[in-house]
């Protein structure tokens, strides 16, 4: 309930040594300085030493008498590692340490900010703010040591710092959205929607912001919102992330243009408005108040002030902490404060200035006196409840303080609120003898409407409509039973009325409700409203004043009536109808339930009734349940109440039929023979005798009717169930045959179901889709839908081996080409269903004179068979003709697959080639396959044999001998050929840099042509056959159509977590228990399949060669925790989450091509720079960089989890946090939430320290992008001794060679350099984009002049080793590149007529001031060069 620092809502926990978090709560602001000491230690230990000395230094002015736990005993600790530091760099000190903190703080800078600078976009935004950060904290302890050493800072540390602190202000720690002014080229930002909205926050004109404050020039409605009602800047700041995604989404979603402009849609605004205010607007027609919500009549202030409003909102529900447990309380405090908020915007015509509001514009107003008051009495309240050991009666809950705002009673707290309200009287305990506690305890409102009473008879009153229903119909069914007639209908006068007694039975049971309700809750008496009470007193004299008349007018039917009911009769007169009386007063008995039935059958006419705030309206809700302000007008469409309802009179009908023919009637003859109609005077006792036997014939029979209820329950459940599941084809796919059967359905199924298609989407809808669904076949094309189920089966697929669930070869066998191969024309199905097609095929064209002519129609008879040939043939067409270059060869080849290809249209393929050959070919084409597999230059001759071998089958044994003559002219037409295939150009092997598709295409040939086992087990582990199936299908199912990403409503997942375990540790998995036996062991056992997996994917063979690197440990603790604990588990499982958006998102914006490419399209998108194009115009120019699908992603999807415990693990060193952080590490998207406790020094010093809470959210960062511009740095200076030592290797070649070998030497520099510009310009540039290109001349520039330097200085050693002509070849090189970078723009900007004018004047001025004094440097010239020659 404290203030929330920003750097602890949004901090980013980096990589660096855990140690620096574990230090005392009261500590927590040194954290930084020793995360930095442990940065620097590698590269300079002295400076790390002063860093942790003053943060020591720091620790001791926070806490100086260390009041805190455990700040003793850590200050010890640090002060006895800083004896030892001390002592070791005291000997490597060179300068002192105010001199070795200023080196280092320029070499900081330097190396690491500026290169960051340099970098651009293509630097990480974590590594600048970290890098920033960094030297802000070195700066401070420099400052702190210059103090010491009475030192003063020179003017360039002090400017560097200035810009280190302008610049360090830019980066603010965000959560999604990175709203500072350095975040602005961020993929997210780029978004129209996002633009929108900021820049309506923005606007804020005409707001009275206070005379002494100095705004922000990026301030915003938000910030004078926090500033005029003192909320927290925290808040402000999360609530403004908060507010634009809420315009974000709901514009994309619903007004989403191909050319959004960066404008706020004003119905985006009004909808966001409208659901945002639909509870307080209720709430305010219910208590018969008008709402606070005024809007200007000025239209260019309408949006401003909706935006106030909902800030408005959005700031007291982000800081009311647990009040938004009660939502009807925050609206109260919503309605004051927007009521002052527009008088806040008004000036005040007495005194001419505006209006301030009542809580004062203070830091943290709204927290001290709008919440902490309303939180002390929930704390309070919470105390009362002595852990939940109370009453109920005697304390109040959440629900309990919210309905206190149900009534207009609310009002009378006032605004402020006044502090000697009842509603913060809490007694704190029930001590009478004290008189404050008793007038508190008088004064305490207590529970307003329900107050729980645990009883056993709230099983009979929480279910009395069903007991009074069985009862009555039992008793009717007595009745009619007992009639004798075998028909129940045919019934007599006599016996109708005495059906009609069972409204007699109605009334004494309303009447025990009655009584029971006032039982149940007589301990609550005391908290009860006037209202409640008068209310259970009333429905108890209705109740019995409806026994009695009922009953009276009842016996006045009889012929001799008692005597009470004599008198009735003489009342009124003996002529009168008694049973007309009688049925008109069950008429008047049953007319509230006939009201009751016209509100069931149309219960629109109820809804409507229950929003009106008339009294008489008011009369009847209340007479039939409470009077409450939630659950109204909250009941099922009328459609869904009417199945309902014939689904239990179905059910209840059968019940009493079955309970009237086989328990009730059967009974009827032996209790009329046992109850004879006279006693016997004989026996007088038998009679109670038989009485005891109808009780024991009635009793079980009696129970078994009131509870065959749910055996009948269950049976139509089960049939309607099984009936509805079967239109709705749920559960159509659960066994893996199935899968096969219909696996050719899922492309369609898919495409129709989870792509979006809203402009003609003409789909049945309703019941008659249920009978008329059909799912579209895969599509024989080669369009770009059988492209996008590749782009979702395949990830599917691979996620199942990134989990062990498969096997490499089961996952090679379920894959979908990645690519869709344009040359086949038809549908690439996964290996596991051609699986021994090809060799079946084979088989049968061997064996093709026992099939005959019936040989294609058995092939074409399984569909999986024909594609499975189909396939093949054309794969391996396309690789031969790929291979085979000569030009005979070539048309040979040609000629052959044409005559195939005739044959095969014709349907005479079978006829005119001899299919029985087909078995050597085939073994040949496996031999070939296995050759390009591994594509081995030595395995050259081999393939040349293979193809003659090749060619003398398909010419011999295969074609007929009338086309053998043609192929052999083609063949052997060139006189100089003696064998075909043998010419370096007749044949492409080995393949010179075969491409992805090409090896795809070849690995997925050899599965088809050498898996010869069935695949009907693949796959084999169990959950992978549970997950395939079920999502085969869903997509059969009659499922909403999916949106595309832009239409999707965003949603967060929100998980708890304790102290449950995270990740295993190693001793974890191998201690054994009591029994012996490990975790790692037991897990083993259950996971066989999936631990054969793990080991595979890792490449080990054994569990020992895990422990050989820190890399397989971690994936062994990761592969245990996801099948042991349930957090790594569901992290898991919730990042598919953002995966399937990712993916989503590149399927909608994506072109064809892109789809063509393969699942490699979407990956080299994600690692491509969104620089090359503006991330908007990629997104409505109909494709999405791999930012974008993050940005996408990162708008629609949050994932936090809930760690109560992490602040104390993180301080304490435990090994959960730090679990918890490499969780995070390993899914960057995941957010930890937890609340912080802090010891803060109080005011008076002889006080303890108190606790403060901080509510936190952090994420974490990996700052790898310094390396990365180091290596770029690196890189420069390889290159460059790369040319100094090719540039000695020609100089010293060149002196050996005579003089009538210049011609050969240019000839060789000139091919070097016409080889070297085509691999820079052909290799190096495409893949660069225009910052790469300036960070390389960057990094090469510095470089170069540093060489020079260092040689000039070495110059003696340089020539000693003979280097000194290359170091002068390089800096005439140098110096020419130099001048064209520099003179290169004065070149081009000389061609303008006026640029080159102010050129001529410039140099003109500067002859005659005499500052260019061209004559001296050409004099200056030839002296030097004529002392030059003189030396020589």
């Amino acid at each position: 309930m404290q203030r929330i620092l920003r750097s602890q809502t949004a901090g980013i926990i980096g990589l660096g040594t855990f140690d620096s978090e574990v230090l005392p709560s009261s500590l927590v602001e040194i954290a930084p300085i020793l995360r930095v000491a442990n940065e620097v230690e590698e590269y300079n230990p002295r400076v790390a030493y002063l860093c942790r000395y003053y943060a020591f230094d720091k620790a001791h002015k926070l806490d100086p008498s260390s009041s805190g736990r455990g700040v003793r005993q850590y200050k010890t600790a640090l002060l006895q590692r800083l004896e030892r530091e001390n002592e070791l760099t005291l000997e490597g000190r060179v300068k002192s340490d105010a001199r070795e903190l200023q080196s280092f703080y320029q070499h900081y800078y330097q190396k690491y900010i500026q290169a960051l600078q340099n970098a651009g976009d293509k630097a990480d935004r974590e590594s600048i703010s970290k890098a920033y950060q960094t030297a802000n904290i070195i700066f401070e302890v420099l400052k702190a040591v210059n103090t010491t050493q009475d030192m003063e800072l020179n003017r360039e540390i002090l400017e560097t710092q200035d810009e280190v602190v302008q610049t360090k202000k830019m980066f603010v720690p965000y959560n999604i959205l990175p709203l500072d002014p350095n975040g602005a080229n961020q993929a997210i930002m780029q978004f129209p929607e996002i633009q929108g909205a900021v820049y309506a926050l923005r606007n804020i004109r005409g707001l009275p912001w206070p005379k002494d404050y100095k705004k922000n020039k990026d301030a915003d409605i938000l910030d004078w919102l926090g500033l005029m009602f003192g909320f927290q800047k925290d808040n402000v700041a999360n609530q403004r992330e908060h507010l634009i995604l809420l315009l974000a989404n709901v514009h994309i979603r619903k007004f989403w243009k191909p050319n959004q402009q960066s404008k706020l849609d004003e119905r985006a605004l009004t909808q966001v408005m409208k659901k945002l205010f639909k509870n307080y607007k209720m709430w305010c027609k219910y208590l018969g108040r008008k709402s606070s919500l005024w809007l200007p009549t000025i239209e260019q202030k309408v949006q401003q002030r909706k935006l106030l409003y909902m800030g408005l909102y959005l700031l007291i529900w982000g800081e009311a902490a647990n009040l938004r447990l009660m939502p009807e309380c925050l609206c109260y405090i919503y309605h004051h404060m927007a009521f002052e908020l527009f008088h806040m915007l008004t000036i005040d015509p007495m005194t001419g200035e505006n209006v301030i509001q009542a809580n004062g514009c203070e830091k943290e107003a709204f927290l001290r006196k709008v919440v902490a008051p309303i939180y002390d009495v929930i704390a309070k309240e919470a105390e009362r409840s002595k852990g939940g050991i109370s009453e109920n009666s005697e304390w109040r809950n959440y629900d309990d303080l919210n309905e206190y705002f149900w009534s207009a009673d609310c009002f009378q707290l006032g605004w402020p609120m006044r502090a000697d309200a009842d509603f913060f009287c809490v007694p704190y305990k029930l001590d009478f003898d004290n008189d404050h506690e008793l007038a508190n305890r008088y004064r305490w409102i207590g529970k307003v409407n329900f107050v729980e009473i645990r009883s056993f008879w709230h099983i009979f009153r929480s279910f009395d409509r069903m007991w009074s229903f069985f009862i009555l119909c039992l008793q009717v069914m007595i009745v009619v039973a007992w009639n004798g007639s075998d028909d129940p209908f045919a019934v007599s006068y006599g016996d109708a009325l005495r059906v009609l007694t069972v409204f007699i039975t109605a009334a004494i049971l309303k009447l025990g409700q009655a009584i029971l309700d006032i039982i149940l809750c007589w301990k609550a008496k005391q908290n009860m409203s006037l209202y409640v009470k008068l209310r259970y007193i009333l429905k108890v004299v209705s109740a019995a004043a409806w026994v009695f008349v009922l009953s009276v007018t009842y016996a006045c039917t009889w012929d001799n009536p008692p005597g009470f009911a004599q008198t009735i009769r003489s009342w009124i007169g003996n002529e009168a109808s008694f049973p007309s009386l009688f049925i008109l007063a069950i008429v008047i008995y049953l007319s509230p339930n006939m009201l009751a039935a016209v509100f069931f059958l149309f219960p629109s006419i109820y809804q409507f009734l229950e929003r009106l705030n008339y009294r008489i309206v008011m009369l009847m809700i209340w007479w039939s349940q409470p009077c409450l302000y939630v659950g109204r007008a909250m009941h099922e469409s009328a459609f869904s109440r009417f199945k309902y309802t014939m689904f239990w009179a179905l059910v209840i009908v059968t019940k009493l039929a079955f309970s009237y023919y086989i328990e009730i009637k059967p009974l009827v003859g032996p209790t009329k023979a046992m109850i004879p109609t006279f006693p016997n005077g004989f026996f007088p006792h038998a009679q109670n005798k038989k009485i005891g036997a109808c009780v024991a014939l009635w009793t079980p029979i009696t129970l078994v009717y009131f509870m065959d209820t749910q055996i009948w329950y269950a049976l139509f459940s089960t049939l309607f169930g099984g009936i509805y599941g079967a239109y709705q084809r749920i559960g159509e796919i659960r066994t893996l045959e199935m899968l096969r059967s219909r696996f050719h359905l899922l492309p369609g199924a898919f495409n129709a179901n989870l792509f979006p298609n809203e402009k003609n989407d003409s789909r049945k809808k309703g019941i008659k889709a249920i009978f008329s669904r059909r799912i579209t076949k895969a599509p024989s094309n080669k369009g770009k839908e059988a492209a996008r189920f590749a782009k979702l089966w395949n990830p599917i697929i691979t996620s199942f081996r990134e989990e062990d669930l498969i096997s490499n070869r089961e996952m090679d066998l379920l894959l979908v080409p990645y690519r869709v191969d344009c040359e086949l024309g038809f549908m690439q199905w996964p290996p596991f269903l051609l699986a021994n097609k090809v060799q079946t095929a084979v088989c049968m064209a061997r064996d093709s004179s026992v099939y005959g002519s019936d040989l294609g129609e058995r092939i074409e008879a399984d569909s999986y068979m024909s594609c499975a040939v189909r396939e093949c043939y054309a794969s391996l067409k396309s690789i031969i003709k790929h291979l085979v270059q000569g030009e005979h060869e070539k048309q040979a080849v040609d000629f052959i697959f044409a005559k195939i290809d005739s044959h095969a249209e014709a349907g005479t393929l079978i006829n005119e080639f001899r299919m029985s050959a087909v078995t050597h070919l085939y073994c040949q084409f496996v031999e070939l396959i296995k050759y390009l597999r591994e594509n081995n230059k030595n395995d050259r001759d081999q393939v040349v044999i293979l193809f003659l071998d090749m060619l003398e089958v398909v010419t011999r044994d295969l074609m007929m001998a009338d086309e053998l003559d043609h192929i052999v002219s083609l063949v052997h037409s060139d006189l100089d050929i003696c064998q075909p295939f043998t010419s370096e150009v007749a044949l492409r092997f080995p393949v010179v840099q075969p491409t992805v598709a090409w090896r795809e295409k070849i690995e997925r040939l050899y599965l088809l042509l050498t898996t010869k086992e069935s695949a009907m087990d693949v796959p084999s582990n169990l959950e992978a056959r549970r997950r395939i199936s079920f999502f085969s299908s869903s997509l059969f199912m009659d499922i909403p159509k999916a949106p595309s990403v832009h239409n999707m409503l965003s949603f967060s997942v929100l998980t708890p977590h304790y102290r449950e375990q995270v990740l295993f540790r190693l001793e974890d998995l191998e201690t054994p228990n009591e029994d012996g036996l490990t975790i790692l062991s037991y897990l083993q056992q259950m996971f066989p399949d999936e631990w054969t997996n793990f080991l595979e994917r890792i490449k080990c063979a054994t569990h020992a060669e895990l422990r050989e690197s820190e890399e397989l440990e971690e994936e062994l603790r990761l592969w245990a925790s996801y099948r042991w604990a349930t957090l790594t588990r569901t992290v898991r499982g919730m990042m598919y989450y953002k995966k399937a958006l990712e993916l989503q998102a590149f399927l909608d914006m994506s072109r064809d091509e892109d789809l063509m490419k393969g699942n490699d399209a979407m990956e080299s998108s994600c690692t491509e720079n969104s620089d090359t194009e503006n991330s908007d115009d990629s997104l409505r120019g109909g494709r999405l960089s791999g930012t974008d699908c993050q940005a996408v992603a990162d708008m629609k999807f949050t994932c936090v989890v809930s760690c109560q415990q992490y602040g104390i693990d993180k301080r304490s060193g435990s090994p959960l946090a730090q679990d918890i952080l490499r969780l995070m590490k390993r899914y960057p998207s995941l957010r930890i939430a937890y609340i912080d406790e802090v010891e803060e020094s109080g005011n008076d010093r002889q006080k303890k320290n108190i606790k403060v809470y901080y509510s936190c959210l952090v994420k974490v960062s990996d700052p790898h992008q310094a390396l990365l511009l180091d290596q770029i740095y690196g890189i420069s200076w390889l290159v460059i001794f790369a040319i100094v030592f090719v540039t000695k290797i020609l100089s010293a070649w060149r002196r050996k060679l005579s003089a009538k070998s210049q011609s050969l030497i240019r000839i060789i520099n000139g091919l070097i350099f016409v080889t070297f510009v085509p691999i820079v310009t052909l290799i190096a540039l495409p893949h660069m984009s225009m910052q790469d290109i300036v960070i390389f001349i960057l990094a090469f520039v510095p470089t170069g002049w540093g060489m020079l330097q260092i040689a000039q200085a070495l110059k003696p050693l340089v020539q000693v080793v003979g280097l000194w002509e290359s170091v002068k070849t390089l800096a005439r090189n140098y110096e020419m590149v130099m001048g064209l970078l520099l003179f290169t723009p004065v070149a081009f900007l000389s061609l303008f007529p006026f640029i080159s004018f102010f050129q001529t004047r410039m140099l003109f001025n500067q002859w005659f001031s005499g500052d260019l004094q061209i004559l001296s440097m050409f004099r200056g010239r030839r002296n030097a060069r004529y002392s030059y020659n003189k030396r020589e």
